[in-house]
C-alpha cells in the first residue's frame, strides 16, 4: 500500500487493508473510497440508488446508505453502514443489506457489481 492508512475506525482500517490485498482492480477502487477524509465519504440515499439499479441488480455503497426516497425493486445493496430506516426499505422492497465483508466472499472477483458513489 503506498499510503498509510489515515482511518481511526479498527474495522474500516481492516476492511481497507483486505480489499487493497486482493489484487483486483474493483476492490482497491472501493478501497480508494474508504480512505478518504471523513468529510469527503460517500453517502447515498435509496432514491439514488433506485434510479441507477434494475430488479435483482447487486449494488455496492463505499459509504453509508441513507433512506431518503424509497426502493421500487428487490437489489442487494452492500455497504460500509446503513440508516435503520434504509436497511428497512430495503428489506421491505424484497432486497438485502450486507455487508461489504459479506459481498467481497461471495463474488471475490467483483464482477456484475453496480459501484455508486
Amino acid at each position: 500500500m503506498a499510503k498509510s492508512i489515515r482511518a481511526t475506525d479498527p474495522r474500516r482500517k481492516r476492511l481497507i487493508r483486505t480489499l487493497y490485498k486482493t489484487k483486483r482492480r474493483f476492490w482497491r477502487a472501493v478501497s480508494e473510497f474508504l480512505q478518504k477524509a471523513r468529510s469527503s465519504r460517500v453517502t447515498v440515499n435509496i432514491g439514488k440508488i433506485n434510479v441507477f439499479s434494475e430488479e435483482n441488480d447487486t449494488i455496492l455503497v463505499p459509504g453509508k446508505v441513507l433512506s431518503s426516497g424509497d426502493l421500487a425493486h428487490p437489489i442487494t445493496v452492500a455497504a460500509f453502514s446503513y440508516s435503520k430506516k434504509a436497511i428497512n426499505k430495503i428489506t421491505k422492497a424484497g432486497g438485502e443489506s450486507i455487508s461489504i465483508e459479506d459481498l467481497m466472499k461471495k463474488n471475490p472477483t467483483g464482477t456484475k457489481i453496480k459501484l455508486i458513489t
